[in-house]
Order: structure tokens, then sequence, then C-alpha cells
């Protein structure tokens, strides 16, 4: 089933797809990254890459939270959720990611752990109030679009005087995986599709690094024509060598983002070092709860080590993220890694580009 026959915009979505394939030079190779995971999938779901031209590739990015997540704080979340005291609540997604031993948070629930899915932070308010004898712990995994819900329910806590809710934050900022990926020479990324849901946050200015380095960067949204004329951007851009940073998404993201809630991130967190699937360790690109709210700090309160030694794994979504690969290029991925039975992150996550491949035929060419 083609595009058209999917939406409404049968125009829009002609006169797009017309306009990239007179803009596309046949000689000439485009790699663009979708650094959203939800651009990924739907990317995928629309049948993006079977209605424009074969020498533009989208490439999968690091973009999606729990495919991030490192295995050792995999490692550290099924470990604190053995712990009796304590009630672990977190999102849906991270439950059946499986750390290095093969066990998952959704298998210690199995086993009898207290691990709860919310859907909100704030849930974990509720909880506290009725079993004051418990340890409740939410694992907090984003970027800076779900780290002020976090740092909301610290707020919402230390204000209430309730003192058995922690955060293991696991948050991350996207500036310092951006330096990355620049830095590495085997992507060859000639731009990017920068998280709209992201942006609403940030603001533009995070982008300015790619522009300086010769990338397009366009902020969009996540519909079809949203997806195709961003594409349209880059092409242009490239074509033209003239690059800056586009926002193709200003329903919702403005160019200063959303101040009260960086206001409230950074009042409660501050930059950390971070363990990134995939690229390692990256200086300040995570999320750390400021001494004036380390009582509801659990890497404190439960002296975890939030840089334990990572083991190595056969999974190879870390060059997922990366852009080195495509899923369909993991010896796994189909066979003994499918959504029945995930071996990594990418196949798990609602946002993972293994799941986008594996649902959706029509992505990477079928």
């Amino acid at each position: 089933m083609t595009i058209n026959k999917l939406f409404s915009g049968k125009k829009l979505i002609d006169s797009l797809r017309d306009a990239i394939f007179k803009e596309t030079l046949p000689d000439k190779t485009y790699r663009i990254m979708e650094v959203c995971g939800t651009h990924t999938m739907a990317a995928a779901k629309y049948g993006i890459p079977s209605i424009i031209p074969s020498n533009i590739q989208l490439v999968s990015g690091p973009g999606c939270p729990v495919c991030v997540t490192s295995q050792a704080d995999i490692d550290n979340c099924i470990e604190l959720a053995a712990d009796k005291r304590v009630t672990v609540a977190t999102f849906g997604d991270m439950m059946r990611v499986v750390g290095s031993g093969g066990n998952s948070l959704y298998q210690a629930k199995a086993a009898g752990a207290d691990v709860r899915t919310v859907y909100s932070p704030l849930d974990l308010i509720k909880m506290a109030r009725e079993q004051k004898s418990r340890s409740f712990v939410f694992i907090a995994v984003g970027f800076e679009t779900t780290a002020p819900m976090a740092a909301g329910l610290v707020k919402t806590a230390h204000a209430e005087g309730i003192r058995n809710i922690s955060i293991l934050s696991l948050c991350k900022t996207m500036p310092q995986v951006f330096d990355m990926l620049l830095k590495d020479n085997e992507i060859k990324i000639n731009g990017f599709f920068c998280p709209g849901n992201v942006t609403v946050i940030t603001g533009l200015s995070i982008y300015k690094p790619l522009m300086d380095a010769g990338m397009a960067a366009v902020v969009t949204g996540f519909e079809p024509a949203d997806l195709l004329s961003a594409i349209l951007e880059v092409i242009r851009q490239v074509n033209s060598e003239k690059f800056s940073v586009v926002n193709n998404y200003r329903r919702a993201a403005h160019e200063l983002g959303n101040v009260k809630a960086n206001t409230l991130t950074y009042e409660v967190f501050e930059p950390s070092d971070a363990r990134w699937r995939g690229f390692g360790l990256l200086p300040s690109s995570g999320l750390s709860v400021r001494e004036k709210y380390e009582a509801y700090d659990a890497f404190k309160l439960f002296g975890i080590n939030r840089f334990r030694e990572e083991k190595p794994t056969p999974c190879r979504c870390g060059d997922i993220l990366k852009g080195r690969i495509t899923p369909k290029e993991c010896p796994m991925f189909g066979k003994t890694c499918t959504p029945e039975n995930a071996a990594g992150p990418c196949m798990v996550s609602s946002e993972g580009s293994c799941a986008a491949y594996y649902k959706y035929s029509a992505r990477g060419g079928g």
C-alpha cells in the first residue's frame, strides 16, 4: 500500500515526492540520520524509504532513550529490583530489556520482585503515601523531553516531605552524542532529522554545531509530509553546500524551547558523565541529582556503582545506534532476536530501529 492511499493531502505528498526526485542528484548519495527513534518508526510505518530515490539513505541514530541505556545500567536496575525493601517503577519499554545475565525487569517481577509500570513519575507520590515503610525508586530514562517530569517528582516529594521516594537517573542529553557522531568518520552523514519532541524543550541552539560542521539540520515532526519536507530540505542544503538549522516543526517547537521545563530540570539535576550503549562513557552527557536533593538520589541511597563494568554481548545494538549498520546486518536479527524473544533494546523498544525493521518489511528495501 502506498503512502498516497494511507493519507489525505495526496497533492501535498505527491508534490513533495516529485520535488525530492527533481532535486536529488543521481551521482550523489545522501545519508540522513534520524536522531529520534520516533522518526525511525514513523519512516518505516509510512513506507518513506520505498517512495524516495534509492540513493537517499535514512540511517537510524541514538534517539531511543531505552536503546541507549547501557547494559551495565540495566544490570543495576535488575539488582535494585531484587532488594525486598524496594519497589521499582519505570516506563513500560524498560521492562523487557535484558541485562548481562539474560534477565529483565519483567522476569524479576515474575520472580516476585515489586516492579511496577507507570505512565508518569508522579504516580509514585500516591504509592509512597500509601506504603510509608517501603522505598519507591523511579528509574528515570529519557532525554531532555522526560527529564523535567523526573525533576518534578523530586521537587514534589521534597515539598511534601515524602522521604521514601528516590530517582535512579539514567537521563541523558543530546549535544554530547552529536559531538561524538561528528567525530566518527565511519558514519558519513550528510544531514540530520533533529528530534521535534526534544526541540520543544531545548530550542534550536543545540543543533548549531551540526551546521558548523557542514551538516544539514532539520527539526521535524512525525507525519509523512513532515518527513518528506525534511528530506527535501536536507537535499537542498547538501546540494548547495549552504548549511543551516531549519525548524520544520514550528507548530510545536520554538527557537528558545521551554524555558520553564529547562529551569526545572537543572534545578534538580546537574550534568554528569554517562555511559551510552554503543558509545561508551560520554562526558557531561548525563543528569545526576544535585547535592541539594541528594536524599532522593538512588545511586547514593543504595550504594549503586554508576560506572560498573560493561560485559560483552553479541547484540549489535550499539553499532545500529551509531548508524554503522542496519538491523538486517546484525546476525541475530529475525533469528535469535525477535520481538517475542528480544536480545537487545532496539528490538524491545517501541522506538527501536530493529522493531521498526521487523514490523515494517518495506523498511530498508524489504
